[in-house]
């Protein structure tokens, strides 16, 4: 579905992507790791139309997209879950619903998308009513992914989805996007949780200094010790063995 080539880039003169490379398959979950400064996040951007790429190409289902704006990359079905918080506090969970959809032409579309939301999320719908600021940080989370399903996306591009949630609440955000996953939806992740995310993952990529420096299935990252002693500070398959004994 994706394809980044030698994708060089950065912000004015400062170059952060030198020659990232990598491709992943519809109906999958990708998550990226890497050490701070990897360029991981800053891939995104590059994706998503939000940094300067130099040279290189981005495909979508084949079609290249390099340089497209994130107005158009929305539509072509891709859509993006910064950091953070990015919900109106004081704002009700529907109002905050309907912002994702107001890019879009067909208002009454959009009315029945966020009816189908609310279905998969049904936290939402009992608590329509409700402040976005009055939920958890974890329902802001579903919020936050939910209101990106407005447009019905084909890619959902989502960046550290457990920043600042307690264990329980990172296992509820995993679920809902192996929910989404089986339901067809194609998501790449960013995320320092990297034993919990690759572990419902189905690939995995590894950057280091704006490069890619590993590219395989996710379980077999688990297993490498390259990838614990490397970028996480131990051997991720150990630590990993242990978490399910």
């Amino acid at each position: 579905m994706l394809e980044l080539k030698n994708i060089h880039g950065g912000y004015g003169k400062i170059t952060i992507l030198n020659g990232v490379s990598f491709s992943i398959p519809k109906g999958s979950i990708t998550t990226v790791i890497g050490p701070n400064g990897a360029g991981k996040s800053t891939v995104f951007k590059a994706i998503f139309g939000l940094l300067n790429i130099h040279s290189g190409q981005v495909l979508l289902d084949g079609k290249d997209v390099t340089r497209n704006t994130p107005r158009q990359m929305i539509g072509h079905g891709v859509t993006y879950v910064p950091q953070g918080r990015n919900v109106v506090p004081q704002l009700s969970v529907y109002h905050n619903l309907e912002l994702g959809g107001i890019t879009a032409t067909d208002q009454a579309k959009v009315r029945q998308r966020i009816e189908t939301v609310m279905d998969q999320f049904p936290m939402l719908r009992q608590f329509r009513d409700r402040k976005a600021i009055e939920l958890s940080g974890g329902q802001q989370k579903q919020l936050e992914v939910a209101r990106a399903l407005l447009l019905d996306p084909k890619l959902i591009l989502i960046d550290e989805p457990s920043i600042g949630l307690s264990p329980n609440l990172v296992q509820e955000v995993f679920r809902t996007l192996v929910r989404l996953r089986d339901k067809g939806v194609t998501i790449l992740m960013v995320e320092q949780n990297a034993r919990s995310a690759l572990a419902i993952s189905d690939y995995g990529l590894v950057l280091e200094l704006g490069q890619t420096r590993m590219h395989d299935e996710a379980g077999k990252l688990l297993a490498d010790p390259r990838v614990g002693q490397l970028f996480l500070g131990g051997h991720v398959g150990g630590d990993a063995a242990e978490a399910e004994s």
